[in-house]
């Protein structure tokens, strides 16, 4: 019996419950950010590696309106922001090179 968690205790100010219940509302926004911000990175990814350079430069310029404003919110770090879009432009700079060389 004693590895069971321990049962949480709801808050006795009014103050407190408001504030579970604020928590609640903005735990769902944020969990729903986070997933559509890695959805689009994973997208342009996914088009990086099927060779498809229109559709890869279209959903880059999506992912990045998406990527910008997580990271105005909050949910995710400015510079992993920066980062992740500099890398996915690199990916899709890469692929419009490839084939162009080859051709």
């Amino acid at each position: 019996m004693a590895s069971a968690k321990p049962k949480k205790k709801n808050p006795r100010l009014a103050s407190g419950r408001k504030r579970v219940r604020q928590d609640v509302k903005l735990n769902a926004a944020n969990t729903s950010l986070r997933s559509k911000y890695r959805t689009a990175v994973k997208n342009v990814e996914k088009a990086v590696l099927a060779g498809d350079k229109t559709k890869a430069t279209e959903l880059f310029a999506k992912a990045q309106a998406i990527v910008d404003t997580v990271a105005d919110k909050g949910i995710f770090h400015k510079n992993k922001a920066a980062r992740d879009k500099s890398r996915l432009s690199a990916k899709v700079k890469a692929l419009a090179l490839t084939p162009a060389a080859a051709a």
